[in-house]
């Protein structure tokens, strides 16, 4: 996981729409930089539509959230139709930032080792600086943790 102080690593990916994204478009405003291992699965949903509910309310504060996995745009299309997600949703195929924002790890799944990514949000202050970093996440409880962080 990313120090908190530190400037929070660049990037540019595509959303669910095909259109490109970069931190820096962000500028000004505070960022929920979420990570997650799968569209579709019962964990991954329950945490994107709980931040999906509590939408208007980080938008009030200010926020934006940006979820990011490495399913394609495709993916994350359908994803976002299925439960009408009213957020952003990021293709990292290659798991570039995924990697950038050190959260592919090794994880222990009924004893079998395999890498994957490991559920993390990240707070990010308004001049892309880390200001808030929770690992291992709760997937049910990270949206209401990530609203109250922001204070």
């Amino acid at each position: 996981m990313l120090e908190i102080g530190t400037r929070a690593p660049e990037f540019t990916l595509p959303d669910q729409n095909g259109v490109t994204h970069s931190l820096s478009d962000y500028r000004g405003q505070r960022v929920v930089l979420y990570f997650y291992p799968k569209d579709n699965t019962a964990g991954c949903t329950k945490q994107a539509c709980n931040f999906g509910e509590l939408y208007p309310q980080f938008r009030e504060k200010g926020a934006v959230i940006l979820g990011v996995s490495k399913d394609s745009v495709a993916s994350h299309k359908r994803f976002e139709e299925k439960y009408g997600l009213p957020f952003t949703l990021l293709s990292d195929e290659d798991k570039a930032v995924i990697q950038a924002y050190d959260v592919w790890k090794e994880k222990k799944n009924y004893g079998k080792v395999t890498m994957g990514v490991v559920r993390t949000t990240y707070l990010i202050d308004a001049d892309g600086v880390i200001e808030k970093a929770f690992g291992a996440v709760k997937a049910a409880d990270n949206p209401a943790q990530m609203l109250d962080a922001l204070g």
